[in-house]
C-alpha cells in the first residue's frame, strides 16, 4: 500500500479514531483503577507515561499516511490497509496488537488495546 491509496481525509479519520480509541481505553483503566497511565496529546502526537517512568509515543505521519510507535524496544511504522487495519511496514503485525505487547512489556502488567470501529 502507498500513501496514495487513501485520501488525506480518510487517513486523518482513521488516525484520529486510533488515537481516540487509545485515550478512551486509558480513561477506562483510570476509572477502573487498573493502571495509572498519564496520557498527553498534542495534535497527532500521543504520549503515554507509565507508572515506572517509561513512555510510549504514538505519532501520526500525515505525509506518509502512517502511524509511528516509539517504545523501549524500538520504533515501529504502521500503514493503513484497505481493511482499516494498521499493519507494521516490516513484519505485518497489527498496530493495536503491537501497542498492547509493548505497553504490557514496559508496564509489567497485561494491557490490551483494541482498534476502534470506523464506519465508511
Amino acid at each position: 500500500m502507498t500513501a496514495s491509496d487513501f485520501t488525506d481525509a480518510e487517513y486523518l479519520k482513521h488516525a484520529s479514531a486510533a488515537l481516540a480509541s487509545i485515550e478512551a481505553r486509558i480513561d477506562r483503566w483510570l476509572d477502573e483503577d487498573v493502571i495509572d497511565i498519564d496520557s498527553h496529546r498534542t495534535g497527532g502526537l500521543l504520549e503515554l507515561a507509565l507508572p515506572n517512568g517509561s513512555k510510549l509515543i504514538i505519532n501520526t505521519q500525515p505525509p506518509l499516511h502512517e502511524l509511528w510507535l516509539a517504545a523501549k524496544a524500538g520504533g515501529f511504522h504502521f500503514r493503513l490497509q484497505p481493511s482499516g487495519q494498521w499493519l507494521d511496514t516490516k513484519d505485518g503485525v497489527e498496530f493495536f496488537q503491537r501497542l498492547s505487547e509493548q505497553a504490557s512489556a514496559q508496564a509489567g502488567v497485561a494491557l490490551t488495546f483494541a482498534p476502534p470501529a470506523v464506519n465508511g
